[in-house]
């Protein structure tokens, strides 16, 4: 073949002497109409050639140097888009940080036509309270795999989960069960510290904090198993978030470095919402926040399930049981997942999500090992009490207006005697611990009189108003339960203020703890207003008595307890910073307290006696020695009755009761729950 007739097939059949008028930008002729040896023929605004039109081919290039021309065309369209997408998420995070914009950095974005420029907010930019937050959505992967692991090389049966069968019949990616990860060995050249987000002097800092002052409350570390921050930055930045977010809210002064770390931790968590769950350790971060982040802890600790199932941690104690010694952290992750699901659904008076599966009912199997930690036996503890509270929850429900009858005590009684049990069992197997003193044991004491407290306040839920018409409707049972409930939630407090390693916990301790305080406090108030009434319409000095009804409770005692609670915790928040829950707490013992005002001669107020921590403070006087005439709001809410408000729904109803007492502070960005 001559040179020639080459040079006429590189010109599209043109003899290459004269150019072709509407010649496109085809270089050379399709792979369809080489093969046929025919004109290939552009069509004007169509990709394909007359041929390939009409016999519905697709028309690829001949020529190599064409495709990489397609390709590159396509490569600049899909870059020109993302450039304008991250031009626009720069300007958001430049406004956001009042930083100078683009232009004013010697770099413009492009004007339109009409000389204005142009700011499109990206599709994966949510805002919120004024915070921008970056979403990366998973993409919509409907592939098959190319291979298969071994582990499901291996599985065989008739028997199997109905998406583990159609994953074998279909390969795709989505529909798997099992997850494998590996770490990222670039993680931390990558992360929002290596980023600058959050310096390495101040992430050090806070790290420091989290693992000297707080690891240990937390079941001596379980839910951290790493000892540097280098080491938790190369397994999982969600939880590096997690912990130095926890840190900076225990560390009074760190307002700034909370709102960095709390944004990222968000930001993260968004993104893992809809993603495959990575590693356990991601799990761990969900399980940490929702421990102490107040705002975020129904949603965190249903997600940090949800995760963990899918990972199948749910299997672990199985397979620990069948030998595979590697399921042991596992199989103490799903045990901490348990309580802390159980911890919040009994705060919100919402149903769990794990039932008392065979590592539940197992659990003294668990410790059997010569390899089970103190933390372990603190976990186990724990997962054996409120396996007792889940089940009165599911005996008694979680109707506000459906009150106890008298058979449900005789169930009460024993529920009442596996929590005696259950402390006689724990207390003794809680060793104490150098860095923390007497607190394991201790903790098993207070918990006990929570469990108590939360069981038998039951005895009041939906009752009628107290008068002296209906005092017969209190029957000895009844009375019985509702005493145990005043003495039990009396203890709780008594007991934070008189041993010193339970006083020295309360900065570290979960918010649940601290709810317990919260609630001790808040019911005992109530029961004062309420019942208390009636005491005052029989006698005015039974004030200083026992209430009526058969009821022990001193109405002064109860006054001195709460303000020394709320002075108590007002000394804690000293040493957390501003957004902790526990200021929001003692803020809110506060504002119940001023509600009973005191009148005498002078008429003396909560007001004053009690300020809140924000105001100048009085000389206290000491409620035993002041006259002792309850005012309860005055005007029509004198005789105002209201049992739901007083136990909530299941013991209490921690949104719903607690939290709207204080919802008149100022909660910043722990008011609006970002999820």
């Amino acid at each position: 073949m001559s040179p020639l007739k080459r040079q006429s097939e590189d010109a599209d059949h043109e003899d290459g002497r004269r150019p072709h008028p509407s010649r496109t930008p085809r270089i050379r002729a399709c792979a369809t109409c080489k093969m046929h040896k025919i004109r290939c023929e552009p069509v004007d605004n169509e990709a394909k050639c007359a041929k390939c039109l009409r016999s519905g081919t697709e028309c690829v290039p001949y020529n190599m140097n064409q495709r990489l021309l397609d390709e590159d065309a396509s490569w600049k369209a899909n870059a020109t888009a993302e450039l304008a997408q991250l031009r626009s998420a720069t300007h958001l995070l430049l406004r956001h940080n009042k930083l100078p914009g683009l232009e004013d950095l010697g770099d413009s974005p492009p004007h339109h036509q009409s000389g204005q420029s142009s700011i499109v907010s990206p599709a994966n930019v949510v805002s919120e309270n004024g915070h921008t937050t970056m979403i990366v959505p998973p993409p919509m992967d409907m592939t098959r795999d190319t291979s298969v692991d071994k582990e499901f090389v291996e599985e065989s049966g008739l028997v199997m989960a109905p998406m583990r069968s159609l994953y074998d019949l279909t390969k795709i990616k989505n529909l798997r069960s099992s997850v494998r990860w590996n770490p990222n060995s670039k993680s931390v050249e990558e992360d929002f510290i290596a980023q600058g987000i959050v310096s390495v002097t101040e992430a050090g800092e806070l790290f420091k904090r989290y693992m000297q002052d707080i690891r240990l409350y937390l079941w001596a570390g379980v839910l951290f198993p790493y000892d540097s921050l280098e080491a938790v930055r190369r397994h999982s930045t969600l939880l590096t978030a997690a912990v130095l977010t926890i840190s900076a809210l225990h560390t009074p002064g760190r307002d700034e470095a909370l709102q960095r770390c709390y944004n990222i931790f968000v930001s993260l968590t968004y993104s893992a919402c809809l993603a495959r769950p990575h590693n356990l350790d991601d799990i761990r971060a969900l399980a940490l926040a929702a421990f102490y982040l107040s705002n975020l802890s129904w949603k965190l600790s249903g997600l940090a399930v949800r995760s963990a199932v899918e990972m199948n941690l749910h299997q672990s104690f199985q397979k620990l049981m069948r030998g595979h010694e590697e399921q042991r952290d596992n199989t103490r992750l799903w045990y901490a997942l348990y309580v802390c699901e159980h911890q919040f659904s009994i705060a919100y008076g919402r149903p769990p999500i794990i039932n008392e599966d065979v590592s539940i009912k197992n659990i003294e199997r668990f410790l059997e090992s010569p390899k089970t930690s103190p933390g372990d036996i603190r976990l186990a503890a724990q997962v054996t009490l409120f396996k007792i509270l889940t089940e009165a929850y599911n005996a008694y429900g979680s109707d506000p207006e459906q009150p106890l009858t008298e058979p449900d005590f005789q169930q009460l009684r024993l529920f009442n005697f596996s929590i005696e049990q259950w402390r006689l069992a724990w207390q003794t197997r809680s060793v104490d611990s150098v860095p923390i003193g007497s607190y394991p044991s201790k903790g098993v004491v207070l918990y006990y009189h929570f469990a108590r407290f939360q069981l038998n306040s039951l005895a009041l839920r939906a009752l009628p108003a107290p008068s002296a018409a209906t005092s017969e409707s209190l029957s000895y049972d009844r009375r019985e339960a509702a005493n145990i409930a005043i003495s039990a939630a009396t203890s709780t407090l008594t007991l934070i203020f008189e041993e010193p390693d339970l006083r020295k916990a309360m900065t570290a301790v979960p918010i649940f703890t601290h709810t317990m305080v919260a609630f001790s406090a808040t019911f005992l108030l109530k029961m004062a207003k309420t019942w208390g009434g009636m005491a005052q319409a029989q006698s005015p000095e039974m004030a200083t008595e026992p209430v009526g009804l058969g009821l022990n409770f001193n109405i002064n005692q109860v006054l001195s307890l709460s303000r020394r609670s709320a002075s108590f915790l007002a000394k804690v928040a000293e040493n957390l910073n501003e957004k902790h829950l526990i200021r929001h707490i003692v803020h809110g013992i506060n504002d119940l307290l001023k509600r009973l005002d005191i009148t005498g001669t002078p008429s003396i107020s909560f007001a004053h006696i009690f300020p809140t921590p924000n105001s100048s403070s009085a000389q206290p006087l000491d409620p035993v020695n002041a006259a002792t005439t309850l005012d309860y709001g005055g005007g029509d809410n004198t005789n105002e009755y209201n049992m739901y408000d007083l136990i909530g729904s299941y013991g209490f109803g921690f949104d719903e009761t607690f939290l709207g007492q204080v919802a008149s502070t100022n909660l910043d960005f722990w008011q609006t729950d970002p999820f």
